[in-house]
This record gives structure tokens, C-alpha cells and sequence, in this order.
């Protein structure tokens, strides 16, 4: 079975019917990852038995009439930086190589679980989640299933390309800076960045960039990421930056999603180069959207300035806390050389003024965006600035990734607005390109109505040339 010639609630929905069973599906995954994997590297670690263990209870409490759930069935990867019973939590850092298995669930994967998902492994990322390439000391770097010779994108690299390769139908994502977003375009996927808060992330542990970073799906369309987060979304009393349940569904909305009446399209922010060849693509499916009756207004600058300066303050403080005791031991050179950058960039140059001048900038950039929200519906931009270049091979300036490769994603996490990404072409070299759009403020349900519309009308529903 091929996941990509089906989406999540068919799937689901022929579980429950008793059409195929969820350990036919477990199995399917099982023999796709073990037939495509050795090549992808999409998979940190899989675990078979309890699997189809998992799966045969799913099929007995169906067939003893129980409601498992809307997600029956349906085999998932977990991103490795949140835990999934039975599964070690590496982080994609050699230095939790060897932790104990975790004892329960995340917030997240429990809800999935309670859905009726199976979970047959964790998805391989780059450690703390750093940067926009999945490389790591644990294993080889994953590689994008369009093209082998180039990068899945990251953070959430390994969830993106077990997806596309149709390993999986379903896996989980976070993004603190686009770990959703890029990885999606560079893989041909409809990805999406919820709002701060719509997926809890509280539990022991606090949040490790506690306002940037928000979890949520990883599927082909956005009609899959709707019906998941419909059963994941709503608030939970360890998280403080949870939000209220929406009063509506959010799936059913995109039943016959309409053309926005009017956007914005900036090409650059004002401040971002852009790869000709990535350009032309975007501004080609722009070109398209205004010919269905959109009303597109160009905006060749959004923001004043490039507020990287401000992102990487607030995740390497972040850093330090985490690991800001290595500093000066053995342990210290294991760690990624983004990470060690964050690490020294907060505790060598980083004042407790920095940090709340950074968080200012959060609120005057959104500031700015609800501005220019209030005369257009919602704002695009190209999802990614350049060419997709090959794993562990992107340029970096003072050990911080080229700034080039993801100038479009981190200033939606700064604002915590709702964005996603869907596929509107490919480069010369067969990568796919995204084009992202940006909403109001907790208009999840409106970004994913538009996300629907854009695969319609302007995307480029293929698969990617593996198995």
C-alpha cells in the first residue's frame, strides 16, 4: 500500500468500516520504512512488535463495536523531541543516546493515541531541533525523497520525508522557526504552523522555546491536517500558553474552500534574497491565483528589517538553559556547532535587556502584520529563498545557517501567527517549491480554508519518484 493515494479519514474511515484492518496498515508502514528507509534515513528508530500489538487492539475493541476514535488505525512517526512510550527521546543529540525509554506519552502523542493512531517510530531531527537541515551525530542526515542528492529541510526533516515517500500517512512536527514549513515545501506537502497554543505542550517539563515554537501535523494535504488537529487542538492545565477549544471544527470548513478576495504578496519582506529560479515559481503561481478572481496587491516590504537578530536571541537563551553547563567538558564538543554558537551568543553577549528588547520586537512585529492585515485577507510569501541544497551542505555565517535558506519563516513565529505552505512547482533539479501564507491572529481555520483552495486551484498534487 501506497499512503500517498489516500488520505488520513479514508483511511480511518475503512478501519472503522472493517475495509482493512489498522495491522494491515501498521504492517504496510512497517514494510515501507524497512524497504525505503536504508536509503532516506527518515526514521530514528522503529519499533515493530508493540506496533502491530497496538494495532491488533484497535481492530478487536472495532470489532467489539467501540468507537477508537477519528484517527483509527492509522500508522504515525513521531518527531524525536517529544516522547512516545516504549521510545528513547534522543532530541537528535548523541549526548541522550542512551536515556531510558520514556514512560509515557507527550500531551500530543497521547491525544493521537486516543485518536486511534499507531505509533510505529520516532522521525529523525537535527538536535534541539536547531536548524533547517536534519543532521545530527546519531546517524546519516535525511535526505529528500524527490531527490536524494539534496536535504529534507528541518526541523522536522525525517516526519516530512517519511510522508512524502509514503512511509507513513500521518507523522508530528514542531516549528520554532519553520521546522514545519520548510521541510513541507522542499518535500511537496501541505504543512501548517498552528497558532501558539492550539497544541499543548505543557507536561514536566517546560517548553524548550516556549513562545515560538508550535506543534502540530505533518500530512500530504491540508484536509488531513485539519481532521488532525481536530482531535488534537484544545487546552490542557499545564500549559500556560494553551488555548480554548475552537467551537467548530475545523475539517469540515474546507469542504469547498473559495478564493481569498484580496491578499498581499511580498516576494522579498523587504529584506530577503531570492533565488531567481525560486522566485519565478512563486511569482508564476501568484500569477495564477490572481487569475481566479483574487484580488493580489503586491507589498514589496513588510517588516523594516531582517529580525533574525531577535529569533536567535530568544532560542539561544533557550540553549543556555539547556545546555549551558557543558560549557568547558568533554561533553561540549558533541553538541551541535549551532548549538554551541546559541549557547555562546547568549552567555557571552546576551544582556536579560536583549530578552525583553527581543520580545518587544515580537509584539511590534505583529504589530505591523495587524496592521497590514486589516486591508488584505492574508499575506504571501515564498516559503523558502533558495535552492535546496545538499544534506549538511548549507552556507553558515559564524555557525548559524545561511540566513538566505529560511529569511521567511521565524518572523510567523515571532508574531505566533498562523502559516502554513503548500507545493507550487519544482526547481530544474525536480524540488518542490512552497508558497506560504501568513493569517491574522488564530484564524487557523481561514489559513487552512486557503491552504485547501491554493492545492486546487494553483498546487501540484504529485508524489515523489520513490517506490
Amino acid at each position: 500500500m501506497d499512503f500517498r493515494e489516500h488520505t488520513v479519514e479514508e483511511l480511518a474511515a475503512r478501519v472503522r468500516a472493517r475495509e482493512v484492518s489498522a495491522r494491515e496498515l501498521t504492517g504496510a508502514a512497517l514494510d515501507r520504512i524497512a524497504a525505503l528507509d536504508g536509503a532516506i534515513h527518515a526514521f530514528r528508530s522503529v519499533d515493530p512488535d508493540p506496533a502491530l500489538a497496538d494495532a491488533e487492539l484497535i481492530d478487536s475493541r472495532i470489532a467489539d463495536g467501540e468507537d477508537v476514535g477519528p484517527l483509527a488505525g492509522i500508522p504515525i512517526g513521531v518527531k524525536d523531541l517529544e516522547d512516545a512510550l516504549g521510545f528513547v527521546t534522543t532530541h537528535g543529540s548523541v549526548l541522550s543516546r542512551d536515556d531510558a525509554p520514556a514512560m509515557g506519552d507527550s500531551i500530543f502523542v497521547a491525544r493521537l493515541r486516543a485518536a486511534g493512531c499507531v505509533i510505529v517510530g520516532k522521525t529523525n531531527t537535527p538536535e534541539m531541533g536547531c536548524k533547517g537541515d536534519t543532521t545530527n551525530g546519531l546517524g546519516p542526515p535525511t535526505v529528500n525523497p524527490w531527490h536524494r542528492g539534496r536535504s529534507a529541510g528541518g526541523s522536522s526533516g525525517g516526519s516530512a520525508a517519511a510522508v512524502a515517500s509514503g512511509m507513513v500517512p500521518l507523522a508530528t512536527g514542531s516549528d520554532g522557526g519553520g521546522s514545519i514549513r520548510i521541510p513541507a515545501a522542499i518535500c511537496g506537502l501541505t504543512g501548517f504552523k498552528p497558532s501558539l497554543g492550539r497544541v499543548p505542550v505543557g507536561g514536566p517539563s517546560p517548553p524548550s522555546w516556549a513562545d515560538l515554537s508550535a506543534k502540530g501535523p505533518m500530512t500530504r494535504r491540508a484536509s488531513d491536517a485539519a481532521a488532525v488537529l481536530d482531535a488534537v487542538v484544545g487546552p490542557d492545565p499545564s500549559d500556560l500558553r494553551s488555548l480554548p477549544r475552537p467551537r467548530a471544527a475545523w475539517r469540515p470548513q474546507l469542504d469547498e474552500p473559495h478564493p481569498p478576495l484580496r491578499v498581499a504578496w511580498s516576494p522579498t519582506l523587504g529584506y530577503a534574497p531570492v533565488d531567481a529560479e525560486v522566485a519565478a515559481v512563486c511569482a508564476a503561481a501568484v500569477e495564477r491565483l490572481s487569475g481566479t478572481g483574487c484580488e493580489v496587491v503586491e507589498v514589496p516590504s513588510v517588516f523594516p528589517e531582517d529580525p533574525v537578530g531577535d529569533w536567535l536571541v530568544l532560542t539561544s537563551v533557550s540553549h543556555l538553559r539547556t545546555f549551558g553547563d557543558l560549557r568547558g567538558t568533554p561533553e561540549w564538543e558533541l553538541l551541535d556547532r549551532s548549538v554551541r554558537y546559541g549557547i555562546e551568543l547568549a552567555a557571552d553577549r546576551t544582556t536579560a535587556l536583549d530578552v525583553v528588547v527581543a520580545q518587544d520586537t515580537c509584539h511590534q512585529l505583529n504589530q505591523t502584520l495587524t496592521t497590514l492585515l486589516h486591508d488584505v485577507s492574508f499575506l504571501l510569501t515564498p516559503t523558502v529563498a533558495a535552492l535546496v541544497p545538499e544534506p549538511d551542505g548549507m552556507g553558515t555565517i559564524d555557525g548559524v545557517h545561511d540566513p538566505n535558506w529560511v529569511r521567511f519563516t521565524y518572523p510567523f513565529n515571532l508574531t505566533r501567527s498562523p502559516a502554513g505552505t503548500v507545493p507550487i512547482g519544482r526547481t530544474a533539479d525536480g524540488v518542490p517549491v512552497g508558497l506560504q501564507v501568513i493569517g491574522p491572529q488564530h484564524a487557523d481555520a481561514a489559513v487552512l480554508r486557503v491552504l485547501a483552495y491554493l492545492e486546487g486551484a494553483i498546487g501540484v498534487d504529485d508524489v515523489a519518484p520513490v517506490g
